[in-house]
């Protein structure tokens, strides 16, 4: 799998439907926000790039809405439909400057 460095960290690419992901486009959009996040998922709705954070279940940060095991219920219900996109995963080492 592909890795990417964003705000100092490492992410893996897990998932890019409809081979969505630019990194170039989410290295601009990608904030010190999602620093926090174990997950970044980015869909694309009319075009636009829309980026939501969510956190793994153990994390204790973790709320129902932000729960990695609610990602497909937020595809279906919080996206357009069959919409492309990506997910990032959070490396546990963090990149060097």
């Amino acid at each position: 799998m592909k890795t990417y460095n964003l705000n100092e960290e490492e992410y893996t690419l897990e998932k890019n439907y409809k081979e969505v992901f630019n990194y170039e486009e989410v290295q601009e959009k990608c904030t010190d926000y999602f620093k926090d996040f174990d997950y970044i998922l980015g869909d694309y709705s009319y075009g636009k790039l829309r980026m939501k954070g969510f956190y793994d279940e153990n994390n204790k940060k973790v709320k129902e809405l932000n729960n990695i095991n609610n990602l497909e219920d937020y595809l279906e219900n919080q996206c357009a439909y069959n919409c492309g996109y990506f997910l990032l995963k959070k490396s546990k080492e963090k990149v060097d400057k």
